[in-house]
This record gives C-alpha cells, sequence and structure tokens, in this order.
C-alpha cells in the first residue's frame, strides 16, 4: 500500500485530482462535453446569447445552493 510520505508529488496532485474529480461526479453527475464544431469566430451577440443558454448548466434539483455551501465552509 502506497502512502503519501512516500508518493511523488506528481502523483499526489493526481490522487487529489482523482478525489476531487471522482466527488464532483458523484455530487453532480458526470460533464458532457459537446461534439458542435468550434467555429464561433463570426458569430453575432444574439447567437452568442442563444448559445450560452443552450449550454447553461443548471443544478440537479435538492442540491445545495452557493449560499449554504458558503455557510457550511464558514462553519467548519
Amino acid at each position: 500500500m502506497v502512502t503519501v510520505a512516500n508518493m511523488t508529488l506528481d502523483e499526489l496532485k493526481r490522487f487529489v485530482e482523482a478525489a476531487i474529480d471522482e466527488r464532483l461526479t458523484r455530487l453532480l453527475g458526470a460533464l458532457e462535453i459537446s461534439d458542435e464544431p468550434d467555429d464561433d469566430n463570426d458569430l453575432t451577440w444574439d447567437a452568442i446569447r442563444e448559445a450560452v443558454e443552450r449550454h447553461r448548466w443548471t443544478p440537479p434539483p435538492g442540491s445545495k445552493s452557493s449560499l449554504e455551501f458558503l455557510r457550511e465552509d464558514r462553519e467548519s
């Protein structure tokens, strides 16, 4: 079994990133990446606003608000 004391800095970073990714995926679900092309250089403001609305992430029902997260953080 590898302990933190025996890990290199890169191994520790990978371990922390994996733990964070796992927790976020468990709490928020998997991130969906769009297959749309990135030819956005000639878009109008209206097209950009429509794209933002289409891709806006909405938290799942019952999830905590940012205020609740802040209060929890301040309490600990």
